[in-house]
């Protein structure tokens, strides 16, 4: 008998906090009038397009953001072609608006971001949130750099190597408030290609960044995580916050 009224309790406890959880999830989801809204510029990764951005645009939008949703080509553009294409397209949506200007890129949207920040901001710069993004390059462009394909990948892919000549390391370190997201999939890359932890394209160590303001690790790959809730919630906690939610990942016990 003892042993089932345990059982319970710890089931009526468990159910409390997936309860209190969801709830805050759902709060977190909500947001100002429209007519408060501050903006969020979103930029997708590479070999996507800003369609596959549209459940993360989603969620900010119910956040209480307006939300800028920017595409490019990122497979047959060079670095330098896809700055000044999405620097075009920020300066004509955001530059001058009178708002607080947040920007969100998952991958190589998060180094394009950081390229356009070098030499552009809005009126009222916001925060970063940089999800997967291999802000010290990646070792997978390196491993395949040699083969007879490569080149089928374009310019800009070929240019993520850890190299110092890679274009994630031509980037300065920031000087405004950036969050990093990393991630870990459940098929990670060989330690051989990724060495450590890696989403199964880029590396847990190398997503960091000198001077990012905070960094925290969910459990999802790399093409998942515009997709992932837990990141989604992430990234509007440090929108709001400056901060992500370490509470929110940890599990019932953690929680007390």
């Amino acid at each position: 008998m003892k042993r089932s009224t345990g059982v319970l309790s710890l089931l009526t406890i468990t159910l409390f906090a997936v309860t209190l959880a969801a709830t805050q999830a759902q709060d977190l989801f909500k947001g100002p009038a429209p007519e408060n809204r501050e903006v969020v510029v979103v930029l997708h990764g590479l070999a996507r397009s800003s369609a596959a951005m549209w459940l993360l645009h989603l969620r900010l939008h119910r956040a209480g953001y307006q939300v800028e949703t920017v595409g490019y080509r990122s497979m047959s553009q060079t670095p330098e072609e896809i700055v000044a294409d999405i620097s075009r397209q920020i300066d004509a949506c955001c530059k001058q608006i009178d708002k607080k200007v947040h920007f969100v890129g998952h991958s190589l949207g998060g180094l394009m971001i950081r390229a356009y920040l070098q030499e552009n901001r809005p009126q009222k710069l916001g925060r970063v949130v940089l999800i997967g993004t291999p802000n010290q390059g990646t070792a997978m462009a390196d491993h395949f750099r040699d083969k007879w394909w490569a080149g089928m990948a374009g310019p800009t892919a070929l240019s993520l190597g850890t190299d110092d000549a890679s274009f994630p390391r031509s980037l300065p370190d920031p000087d405004y408030s950036v969050g990093v997201i990393a991630g870990i999939g459940r098929q990670q890359m060989d330690d051989r290609i990724l060495p450590g932890e890696d989403d199964g394209l880029v590396a847990v160590e190398s997503t960091k960044l000198n001077g990012m303001r905070d960094f925290i690790v969910v459990n999802t790959g790399h093409s998942m995580m515009r997709y992932d809730e837990a990141v989604a919630m992430q990234t509007i906690s440090f929108l709001r916050n400056g901060a992500f939610d370490k509470q929110a990942l940890a599990s019932p016990q953690e929680r007390h």
